[in-house]
């Protein structure tokens, strides 16, 4: 015999289960705009029916139905679509990082531009051009030291700026590496809520969610495989094990994620973009500066000094030292010869004093500091505070036995003001190579802007290409796990509908049961 009550049992199972669908329906238009979110939907399912009841089978056809229930609440998300997610949003990580990089060097270089290094050396040449022309005179030697402080400052400031790029790039790699570590430690609890909360038989799909969101900013900050298992995501960087379920394996640290460069591990993500730009550009384009400097202060290059010069005591000239009288250290002929930059022709002049000085540096080196490079060079303080030590002449004369200087010779300055145009020695160092080992200071910037300027377009080229690839990917995501408000109130109004409904049955079963209860068997009474 079938249960009189069978009925407001159905109503009652579709109306929990349409309720439940409402509920479901209503969190996801709540989190149409919360990053991360992926869409739930209610699994509902026919109850198991119940046979009519009978000795061995039931004779009645077919078997009773006893409604709706759902199952599980999931939410949709496609699992190959987020690691295709995680593998483009490293390598976008990392060229945004490298733009951002050589784009603040372009701001630093500043070329071509009318404020730019390259003005500043020009100036210096045509400094000591002017200065070939009146070499007695004191205005045309305090305008070459006005330029040549500009130059030495110009190198100085770009040095610093270089400097402080690396520094801050330092810096944010500190504070990448403490970001990392914190989604590390959040994503091994994580592992642990949910393992806990579906072991008891419940749907974590919100705390899904936040770790899914943890794992894709992690992803931008460095290269990861994600892995799931009985125990929550396995991930892993490179051969390093970072988390193992509710463990952390290995807490990150800008030590060991530079060891991680060179073995191969950390090869992409912001992380690894800030160590290559540091390391690699920044150093680079510092090493490029230095040598510029190096050369021009003591780089090797040809001159040819004109018959008539007179060496100052005890100089070498391809071989042969020339010492002694005036006679003695005068070149009767044009010599050609090898001068170590600007410090080694300035040293073959003479100042404007009597008796004759031999020119003193005109560059030097900034107090705490060892060796020529762009942050130390400086214009030597006692060209600075007297600009007769400038040496410009490389003639002296016999005044009735008294030697003095041909103050109007204009000898060095005139060779100084051609080096604009000759080849020196950018040799190469222990730490790395001159982008040219040979050719004029123009050739050897402009090659140095123009590689630059190469980089930085391939840089923007391809942050531009994986921005395009990560929101392609990030679309079909979207497309998959995203919610469609059109949709939801679809279904809003379908599950109103259908619980509505439900409530009208049961209202009817309830008239019924009135009608049996309280209406039938009262005949006679």
């Amino acid at each position: 015999m079938r249960s009189t009550f069978s009925g407001l049992e159905v109503a009652k199972r579709s109306l929990f289960a349409q309720q439940t669908a409402l509920q479901t329906t209503g969190h996801n238009i709540a989190n149409a705009n919360t990053v991360g979110y992926s869409r739930q939907v209610v699994n509902l399912v026919n109850s198991k029916p119940m046979e009519a009841p009978g000795i061995q089978r039931s004779n009645s056809a077919g078997q009773i139905g006893t409604g709706v229930e759902f199952d599980y609440i999931k939410r949709i998300r496609e699992t190959f679509l987020d690691h295709q997610y995680y593998n483009e949003n490293k390598e976008l990580g990392e060229w945004t990082v490298r733009k951002d990089a050589l784009e603040k060097l372009e701001a630093i270089v500043n070329e071509p531009s009318d404020t730019g290094i390259r003005t500043v050396i020009e100036n210096f040449w045509n400094a000591w051009q002017v200065l070939s022309k009146e070499p007695e005179n004191l205005t045309a030697r305090a305008a070459l030291k006005e330029g040549a402080l500009a130059l030495t400052d110009a190198f100085n400031s770009t040095s610093k700026q270089l400097k402080d790029l690396s520094t801050d790039l330092t810096s944010n790699v500190e504070v990448k590496v403490n970001e990392s570590n914190s989604f590390l430690r959040q994503i091994a609890a994580l592992n642990g809520e949910i393992f806990r909360t579906e072991g008891l038989g419940n749907d974590a799909n919100d705390l899904r969610d936040q770790r899914d969101l943890l794992v894709d900013h992690l992803s931008g900050n460095m290269n990861i495989n994600v892995t799931e298992t009985s125990s929550g995501y396995t991930i892993q960087m490179g051969g390093v094990e970072l988390v193992n379920g509710q463990t952390v394996s290995t807490l990150v640290t800008s030590a060991s994620l530079e060891a991680s460069v060179s073995s191969g591990d950390l090869n992409s993500g912001e992380i690894y973009g800030m160590l290559v730009s540091r390391d690699n550009y920044v150093a680079s384009y510092q090493f490029q500066l230095d040598s510029m400097v190096k050369s021009i202060v003591n780089g090797n290059v040809q001159v040819t000094l004109p018959a008539g010069t007179v060496v100052p005591d005890g100089t070498v000239v391809n071989g042969v030292t020339y010492t002694g009288t005036l006679a003695a250290r005068t070149l009767t002929t044009d010599t050609e010869m090898t001068v170590a930059g600007i410090n080694g022709m300035h040293a073959l002049g003479y100042t404007l004093d009597d008796p004759p000085q031999s020119g003193i540096p005109f560059f030097t080196i900034k107090d705490g500091f060892t060796e020529f490079n762009a942050e130390s060079m400086t214009v030597n303080p006692d060209i600075v505070n007297r600009v007769a030590n400038i040496a410009a002449s490389s003639r002296l004369y016999d005044d009735n036995g008294t030697i003095r200087v041909v103050k109007g010779n204009n000898d060095i300055a005139l060779q100084i003001s051609g080096f604009r145009n000759k080849k020196f020695d950018f040799e190469p160092q222990a730490n790395g190579t001159p982008i040219l080992t040979n050719g004029t200071f123009e050739q050897f910037y402009q090659t140095f802007v123009g590689q630059l300027g190469v980089q930085t377009q391939e840089a923007i080229r391809q942050n531009a290409n994986q921005q395009l690839l990560v929101e392609q990917v990030d679309s079909r995501r979207q497309s998959v796990s995203g919610v469609s408000l059109d949709e939801e109130m679809a279904n809003m109004i379908k599950f109103q509908h259908a619980y509505n409904a439900a409530a009208r049955v049961m209202t009817t079963f309830d008239e019924l049961l009135n009608k049996v209860i309280n209406s039938m068997g009262i005949v006679g009474r």
